[in-house]
Formats: structure tokens, sequence, C-alpha cells
């Protein structure tokens, strides 16, 4: 059985979207010094790599902790979508994404993660294609980009309205492009809170 990570490394000073606050990742107690050691984390659950409940922008009384575990795992299905600016659904997508997966969309822009390019310039999602993953009723939509779409995050919306999560910031999704069958494994905190970081993986199957 193997498992390939799709979460980018918490560390001090992860790179944040603009106008979020700065995650720390402090050391505040030390083995030599204190006969233990001790970290103290202070994040946005928007920093990194992380889900959209619908809490994030719609007036919903669910916290990302109140949804059922089965939620967050499914049969992955992988699009390649680099160099597309605009991802439009086209017609061979609809033999790809089967009813219920977790739909990921690889755009290669996770090599940039953190510049200034990475949180300004990402693609986005046509509304077809957004309105297709509402028919298909996916889970989650994934994508190696801090956002699916722009001001005033309509795609967003529509998704989430309909209970559709949203993976942001994920990475190395290029070494699932050839794989016949995966699971994907995106379970957040158990918080009370709208969206939550977490860590994300796929099951080869």
């Amino acid at each position: 059985m193997k498992f390939i990570d799709l979460s980018h490394k918490i560390i001090d000073c992860l790179p944040a979207y603009p106008g979020d606050e700065e995650t720390r990742l402090v050391n505040t107690r030390k083995l030599k010094e204190n006969s233990y050691t001790n970290h103290r984390l202070h994040i946005d659950m928007h920093s990194g790599t992380h889900i959209d409940s619908p809490m994030h922008l719609i007036d919903s009384k669910e916290y990302i902790c109140d949804y059922p575990l089965e939620s967050f795992i499914g049969e992955g299905c992988i699009i390649d979508v680099r160099n597309e600016p605009v991802i439009k659904l086209k017609k061979e997508f609809k033999d790809i994404i089967t009813n219920g997966c977790i739909l990921l969309l690889y755009t290669g822009l996770c090599r940039k993660f953190g510049t200034e390019e990475y949180f300004n310039c990402h693609p986005v999602v046509d509304m077809e294609f957004a309105e297709f993953m509402v028919e298909r009723k996916i889970k989650i939509l994934g994508m190696d980009t801090p956002s699916p779409d722009k001001p005033p995050f309509s795609v967003h919306r529509l998704l989430l309205k309909n209970k559709i999560f949203i993976l942001e910031n994920l990475t190395n999704l290029e070494k699932l492009l050839d794989a016949e069958k995966f699971e994907v494994i995106a379970l957040p905190l158990n918080i009370k809170a709208d969206s939550s970081i977490l860590r994300v993986v796929a099951r080869m199957i």
C-alpha cells in the first residue's frame, strides 16, 4: 500500500494568503533547558493546505467538525489542467469525473507556492464547470492553488452552498497523474471553526 502526501509542511512563517495573519511556529520549551520539548502554533485556518466548509462563505450553522468523517474520504479523480488560465468543462472530463468523487485539478502552480504570482495570478474554474461538479455531486474539489476563483468568489459560493468542500494549496498532485485508482483522505481537525488546516493523503489502490 502506497501513500502520497498532498500537503505542504507547516513551518514558521508559512506563506499566507494576502490579508491573513502570518503563521508562527515557536519552540517554546527545549529538552536541555526545560527537561521537555514543546512547540506553540499560531495559525489561520486558511493557511497552507486546508479545507473550506460551507460556513466559510455561506450562512451555515455547521462547523467543520459537525460533518461526518465519510465526507472527507472518497475515490479520487485527477485532471491535468496545466497552462489553462480559465479551467473550462471539456467533453473528456465527463468520463473521468464520477459521481461522489473527490476531484483534484493539477495546475502545476504548486512549484510557485508562496510567491506573489501564486497568490495573485492563479487559474480559475469556469462557472459551467463548477455547475457540472454540482451535477455530479462530487464530495470535494481540490487544487494546487490558493483558490478555485477570485472575488466575488462565485464558484466558492456555488460549491459550498451545495456542501462541496474545497481543498486549497495542495502539492505533489503530479504523482497521481499516472495512477489507475486512488483514494483521497482529507480529514480536518476536530475543531469548531469554519475551515481547517489538515494533512491530505492519497492512498493508491
